[in-house]
């Protein structure tokens, strides 16, 4: 594996890490909270039912295998990064640019 390259402000922060220049203010019931956060983050407990083409499913089913991951946990974290907003819908976004440049 290749090492990443670091700048010299990184560098100095690394080495002071691993020196043990920098001491954890993490808190036991810091610790407790977070994981308990965590926890919850990550906890699956509904189940849906939807339907849709086998086309789409079979693109689906593609796409995980390139990813690694089962089809399922592939939807569900397509469906958490739209919620969340950091996967948004190119198309829409290219059909309100359009309308903004035809208004103008």
């Amino acid at each position: 594996m290749s090492k990443a390259r670091l700048s010299k402000d990184e560098k100095a922060l690394l080495d002071a890490v691993e020196a043990g220049e920098y001491e954890s203010v993490l808190t036991a019931a810091r610790k407790k909270e977070l994981e308990s956060i965590a926890g919850n983050t990550f906890r699956k407990d509904k189940r849906i039912n939807i339907r849709i083409s086998n086309r789409d499913l079979t693109a689906i089913q593609s796409r995980a295998a390139e990813e690694g991951i089962p089809y399922q946990t592939f939807v569900s974290s397509i469906i958490h990064k739209y919620i969340s907003g950091s996967l948004q819908d190119l198309t829409a976004n290219r059909k309100i640019q359009s309308t903004r440049k035809t208004r103008s």
